[in-house]
């Protein structure tokens, strides 16, 4: 699978970026979708997590959805099977001032990535944000 074409300084200014909606963050610790956000708040980011079968994880108020988010998301970080990143896709756009869809590693839609894109929303894939981070800032 490839990943997206940003440079380095591309995503050194994504991680700029504060607010993190992580779809599919886990409460089962040792899954990706647990430890990479758990690293994003130590690293100081602010992280809502977004599962419907979680009511809070680490101790943060969970939402079934990005679009019943109420407070403001720069980034939407997904942890689903690359099959239902479309629908997460559809529905961050009913939520205004979304700037980065960022799709994990191993994770792609050609279909988001152009829904998006075509909102303006800029997209990253087949990338870990823990791992892009601790290889561009160190830990």
């Amino acid at each position: 699978m490839n990943r997206d074409s940003h440079s380095d300084d591309e995503i050194k200014r994504i991680y700029g970026m504060k607010n993190v909606a992580v779809v599919g963050m886990s409460k089962t610790e040792g899954k990706a979708a647990n430890y990479v956000p758990k690293y994003l708040i130590e690293q100081g980011y602010h992280v809502i997590p977004v599962n419907p079968t979680a009511p809070e994880i680490m101790g943060k108020k969970s939402y079934p959805m990005v679009s019943s988010v109420p407070e403001s998301i720069d980034i939407v970080d997904i942890f689903r099977p690359s099959a239902d990143v479309p629908a997460v896709v559809q529905d961050a756009l009913k939520k205004e001032g979304i700037k980065v869809i960022w799709m994990q590693e191993g994770i792609y839609s050609e279909e988001a990535e152009r829904v998006a894109k075509e909102k303006g929303i800029d997209v990253v894939y087949n990338r870990c944000m823990l791992a892009e981070h601790v290889r561009l800032f160190g830990d």
